[in-house]
């Protein structure tokens, strides 16, 4: 996440209504901020509301200038930003796209396996990767839906 005036007011607001801030954007010149939520058991709806309207109220307080404001959860395949989801969505399938070619490839995609210091441990096909956490561009979880109806 860039850190900016927004961001920072984000950043200090939404973790004490708790919240974590998975992430924000805003579209050129600000007229659109998007803010993705997320907590213990996943966001609904009324918590979406809750937290848009508080920040429309923060932001005629403190003076940001937008046309529109969306809160959103960060979907089934949520985005990986900061070290500790590495180590809190351990167990999950996830894909990593690297800034620079490891072993022959940009994308990477297993099982996360938590941590070892700045190094992400990935479980693929082809054994245990790690991936410094500083090489990645983006990663995200795979969304794993079971169809099938309880017995």
């Amino acid at each position: 996440m860039t850190t900016t005036p927004l961001a920072d007011l984000l950043a200090r607001t939404v973790p004490p209504l708790g919240y974590e801030l998975v992430d924000w954007e805003s579209s050129p010149r600000g007229r659109l901020v998007r803010v993705f939520i997320d907590k213990d058991g996943g966001v609904d709806v009324e918590d979406c509301a809750k937290l848009s309207q508080h920040l429309s109220r923060l932001f005629a307080a403190e003076n940001v200038d937008y046309d529109r404001l969306e809160v959103s959860s960060p979907g089934l395949d949520r985005p990986l930003r900061k070290a500790a989801d590495y180590e809190r969505f351990r167990g999950h399938e996830a894909k990593l796209v690297l800034r620079e070619k490891l072993d022959d490839t940009r994308k990477i995609q297993g099982v996360l396996r938590g941590l070892d210091g700045a190094v992400a441990l990935v479980e693929t096909a082809a054994g245990t990767v790690r991936v410094p956490l500083d090489a990645i561009e983006r990663a995200r979880l795979v969304p794993r839906i079971d169809w099938r109806k309880p017995s």
